[in-house]
């Protein structure tokens, strides 16, 4: 009987084991969940953001227009890694801890079972001491009750052994679980934030080099309001707009002159116009150049997996 039942201390610590894992991996579970949860709710709402920069973008002049769909393209490309960070938290982390719900289950059930066969070898031992002292010479029944004890007894045993070895197994499988599980949620964790950090940093550097002049310029020039030039005829006083005409042959004199001061002017604006449109040759061939080095991160990905296939 005192092998027995003189080792309450560590049922005791067999009953906290069980009792502590239920507790924390249950909180951890739901906590874990919600982390889970919510990060899909992230995802959820920078895809409503990538849906307003391209609509933004669309209103807006070729610098920040470029800009913002290449953000618009990353940020998208983020998501995608944080769609993948979700299922993997889902599988790798909340799936396990989901589990114990039903391992601690059966370890209570276990430990159920065995207190019904101690409280069963407990009360055959003290039936067979009461039947020892009112009855010492009915040695009929004291045997038989000798047996039961005995057999209750063995069962106790055997309970207890059974019991310390399904409890050490359990703490070893929780032990192993907890260390995969959060060396699971971590890696996952940081191949997400590797992933995001290398698209965000070329996002950063290509929204740093937007010219903010060229897009001012354009707009300043949708807004200003063109002064024209003036009638000179406005600009004469009454009495000189009705002078005499001048003589016949001032009149083709000055009409010669004219003439060749009209031709010069019209080869100077055609040479003013061949440089400018060279000029503008020029500027477009390097916004486009520009454009294609300032591809969002996403689109060089996708080119680079498209030359591997």
């Amino acid at each position: 009987m005192n092998t027995i039942f003189s080792r309450d201390r560590q049922i005791k610590s067999m009953e906290l084991t069980v009792s502590h894992a239920e507790k924390y991996l249950g909180q951890f579970c739901s906590l874990l969940a919600s982390y889970t949860r919510k990060t899909a709710k992230l995802r959820d709402q920078a895809d409503m953001l990538v849906r307003q920069l391209n609509d933004f973008s669309n209103t807006e002049d070729p610098e920040l227009r470029t800009c913002l769909k290449n953000l618009a393209e990353d940020l998208a490309m983020v998501q995608d890694y944080r769609q993948a960070e979700v299922e993997r938290l889902e599988s790798k982390v909340v799936t396990p801890l989901k589990a114990y719900g039903d391992i601690v289950e059966n370890k209570r059930a276990d430990l159920k079972r065995f207190n019904a066969d101690r409280d069963r070898a407990l009360k055959e031992l003290q039936k067979l001491e009461k039947l020892q002292q009112k009855n010492p010479s009915d040695r009929q029944r004291i045997s038989q009750a000798e047996v039961n004890a005995q057999k209750a007894t063995n069962d106790a045993h055997r309970s207890t052994r059974q019991l310390e070895e399904t409890i050490s197994d359990f703490q070893r499988q929780k032990l192993e679980d907890i260390k995969r599980i959060f060396t699971d949620f971590i890696t996952v964790e940081m191949v997400f934030h590797a992933k995001a950090l290398e698209v965000y940093t070329h996002t950063f550097q290509n929204l740093d080099s937007m010219d903010i002049d060229k897009d001012l310029e354009l707009f300043t020039g949708r807004i200003r309001v063109s002064d024209g030039p003036l009638d000179n005829q406005t600009l004469l006083p009454s009495s000189m707009a009705h002078q005499p005409s001048p003589p016949l042959g001032s009149s083709l004199k000055h009409t010669a002159e004219s003439a060749k001061k009209s031709r010069s002017s019209i080869l100077q604006r055609q040479r003013v116009v061949e440089e400018e449109e060279e000029d503008e040759e020029e500027e477009y061939e390097s916004e486009i150049e520009a454009q294609q080095s300032r591809q969002s991160y996403a689109s060089q990905y996708t080119q680079i997996l498209r030359q591997k296939n």
